[in-house]
């Protein structure tokens, strides 16, 4: 018996050594993690996500300008009607443009962002693949979410040959004169799973596209889709409404030669803060002419968010998750977690921090934010459990090591 005990201990080992052996991992991660997730969602079940607690409303005004709003400027006049900032004039683009296609990527689980960018990247000559983006902004593989601001820091470290910056508030328009001036556009949005990971999963989940082309006969975008495949067409319509769940971010790499074309497309938008000005006119008129579109009530809080007019990012906040939110949202989208904090309002910041790490345990974000609502609720030892879980998650995730040195300055 007990010879055998010792065979059954070193198979379960040796079982072990394998399934961490880097080519049996990659091949067999995601049906762990998938069996993972399924019966964590049998023994508790997955709801939608919390809704807001009741609270004063707090009107959002937005006053004309052509100018950003400073971050500490007055509350504008409740008098002053909104008015959109006029935005540059288009100039014509040809009828159909479909630039060269770099060698496509197919994505290892959870990695649309870094196989995204390799075919970017591949776009202007460069030879890696997405484990050399994994390497440095997505070390282990259960970090389900990159950051656009992640992909642009690999491109300005690791590829500096060439410029990238990322804005919000894009339009189809846009995507066309940039494609028309030789340059692909990387924007995150919406994607629908085929099956679902768990009991009642309504399938929505984030992903990043790289628009190559379009046909303006067809009303047709062309892209590499790193799960798709090459050259995946989707109409005018669609990429735009799977594009605003995601504040119509997009990623623009591009030669430092190509920096005047960026800067005469992007007019205004070249600087930050008129740009989230922009979105956030275009998110409040969006909120007027769709009040029940959750995602247009979101994007208009993390504009606020970013203005750090967080009382009034916390309204829009409330009325989007009112209008119930995929279940995935908070995987990969934080301002409500920013506001809510600086609001002082940890009822909601516990139970959306607790609902996302739910959804997503691995969650350096959730673990972060968690461990702030911690902080202010005066249990500093599991504040600083937390901050050190989101650490063990991203080794490279600075926000976590800010907050342990505070915490070390801060006893």
């Amino acid at each position: 018996m007990r010879k055998l005990t010792l065979i059954l201990v070193s198979l379960v080992l040796a079982a072990g050594l394998i399934y961490w052996f880097p080519p049996i991992h990659q091949r067999l991660y995601w049906r762990v993690d998938f069996a993972q997730a399924y019966l964590r969602g049998l023994v508790d079940p997955v709801k939608p996500p919390p809704t807001s607690l009741p609270k004063p409303e707090v009107s959002v005004i937005i006053a004309p300008t052509t100018t950003a709003t400073p971050a500490n400027s007055p509350t504008p006049s409740p008098t002053v009607e909104f008015t959109p900032t006029p935005q540059p004039t288009s100039t014509p683009v040809p009828q159909s443009v479909a630039l060269p296609a770099p060698l496509w990527e197919k994505q290892d689980m959870n990695n649309c962002g870094p196989a995204s960018l390799t075919m970017y990247l591949r776009f202007y000559g460069w030879k890696g693949n997405q484990q050399d983006i994994d390497a440095l902004i997505k070390p282990l593989p259960e970090d389900r979410n990159v950051n656009v601001d992640e992909l642009v820091y690999f491109v300005r470290t690791r590829a500096g040959w060439l410029n990238a910056e990322f804005r919000v508030g894009g339009n189809l328009e846009m995507l066309k004169q940039f494609l028309a001036a030789g340059i692909p556009v990387m924007i995150e949005e919406s994607f629908y799973f085929e099956k679902p990971y768990w009991i009642n999963d309504d399938l929505w989940a984030a992903h990043y596209f790289l628009v190559t082309g379009y046909d303006e006969a067809a009303r047709k975008f062309v892209g590499q889709d790193s799960f798709r495949g090459a050259n995946t067409q989707v109409t005018y319509e669609t990429l735009d409404s799977y594009w605003q769940a995601f504040n119509r971010v997009y990623i623009l790499v591009y030669l430092p030669g190509q920096e005047p074309a960026v800067k005469t497309i992007l007019g205004t938008n070249w600087d930050k803060d008129a740009n989230r000005q922009h979105a956030l006119e275009t998110a409040q008129s969006e909120t007027q002419r769709d009040p029940k579109n959750a995602f247009t009530w979101f994007n208009l809080g993390a504009n606020l968010t970013y203005f750090e007019r967080y009382d009034e990012a916390t309204n829009a906040f409330d009325k989007a998750r009112n209008l119930k939110l995929p279940q995935r949202m908070f995987r990969y989208q934080f301002a409500p977690f920013i506001a809510y904090f600086h609001t002082n309002q940890i009822d909601d910041l516990v139970a959306l921090t607790e609902y996302a790490l739910k959804i997503t345990p691995s969650s350096e974000e959730g673990h972060l934010w968690h461990g702030w609502a911690m902080y202010r609720l005066g249990k500093k030892t599991e504040a600083i459990a937390d901050f050190q879980k989101a650490l063990e998650e991203n080794s490279t995730y600075q926000d976590a090591k800010y907050a342990l040195d505070y915490m070390a300055q801060n006893p």
